[in-house]
């Protein structure tokens, strides 16, 4: 065989595996290759995997079982590290592999083996770079995660969009809960005014998610997109209130309405011969009665 029929070979080879990496997201073993690709000789089939995870078109990643398993990546998700040192490859490779929910600087630290000094100076150049970013995070305010400088931060991250500047916006959600549950209301004295019946009225009244993020969304009192996971979200701390009650439809999607709250407590309830055991024996003679109970006195004093 000559030189060129084997560069042919090696290179129709080389397409072979990265075409079967990518009809397997979750990543492809040793056993998958020799599975489809009985024929390639151990020693290319070695030479053409460190070509592939020496210019990025795969990944190495160890299973639980200490398997190796090789992942396709895509071109337009690599980063251009070209150019870059050794160090900085490695650094960028766990921050990449950290997700957008970002690593801490120790841990990076712990798994290059670089000590602080050198650490810093890598992580400066990346940062510079534009291929990694910090982010602030709202579990602890004086530290920072980071990651690939594309990625959009998680929420465990940023918070969503209860927090701004790692503050919790607590007016705008109130303002937000009181929102929702005017839409509920709203949504209740609607049907209640087309009748039909109480169960036509019931079941009018009910509305998603997916209608109060409308409404809410129309009002542009948010400063930030609001997602409909969050709308579901501000909807429970109305129910919460027992301004809402929320039920599952057919679908297994929530629905809301508005209720009434529970009937205000009677005056007596409140005092303590409300809640008291044993106030079937309680008389003007004997010996439990109003004047001699302390429970009654220290209730008068502190009311």
């Amino acid at each position: 065989m000559d030189e060129q029929t084997s560069s042919q070979n090696e290179d129709n080879n080389e397409t072979q595996l990265i075409e079967l990496a990518k009809t397997k997201p979750e990543g492809i073993s040793n056993s998958d290759i020799k599975e489809h690709m009985p024929s390639l000789p151990m020693l290319e089939l070695t030479t053409i995997i460190n070509k592939l995870l020496k210019n990025g078109t795969l990944e190495l990643f160890k299973t639980k079982d200490n398997n190796l398993l090789y992942k396709f990546k895509d071109p337009s998700k690599r980063g251009n590290v070209k150019g870059a040192d050794n160090e900085e490859k490695i650094v960028y490779k766990i921050v990449e592999e950290a997700g957008n929910k970002g690593i801490w600087i120790r841990d990076i630290r712990f798994k290059s083996n670089l000590n602080m000094t050198q650490l810093n100076k890598v992580v400066k150049s990346l940062e510079t770079k534009k291929l990694i970013k910090a982010v602030k995070s709202v579990s602890a305010s004086k530290k920072k995660v980071y990651m690939l400088f594309e990625l959009e931060p998680d929420n465990s991250v940023t918070g969503g969009a209860w927090y701004q500047d790692q503050d919790f916006e607590s007016e705008f959600v109130d303002v937000l809960n009181q929102q929702c549950h005017r839409f509920l209301v709203e949504r209740l004295e609607e049907a209640t005014k087309q009748g039909g019946g109480p169960l036509l009225v019931r079941n009018r009244s009910y509305a998603s998610a997916t209608d109060v993020h409308k409404f809410i969304s129309d009002l542009g009192i948010s400063k930030v997109s609001l997602s409909i996971a969050d709308i579901e979200s501000i909807l429970y701390t109305v129910v919460l209130d027992n301004n809402a009650e929320r039920i599952t439809n057919t679908n297994g999607i929530f629905l809301y309405k508005a209720t009434n709250k529970f009937l205000t407590v009677p005056g007596l309830a409140k005092t303590t011969c409300g809640v008291c055991l044993i106030i079937d024996r309680c008389a003007n003679t004997g010996l439990v009665n109003p004047r001699a109970c302390p429970y009654l006195t220290e209730w008068l004093e502190t009311s």
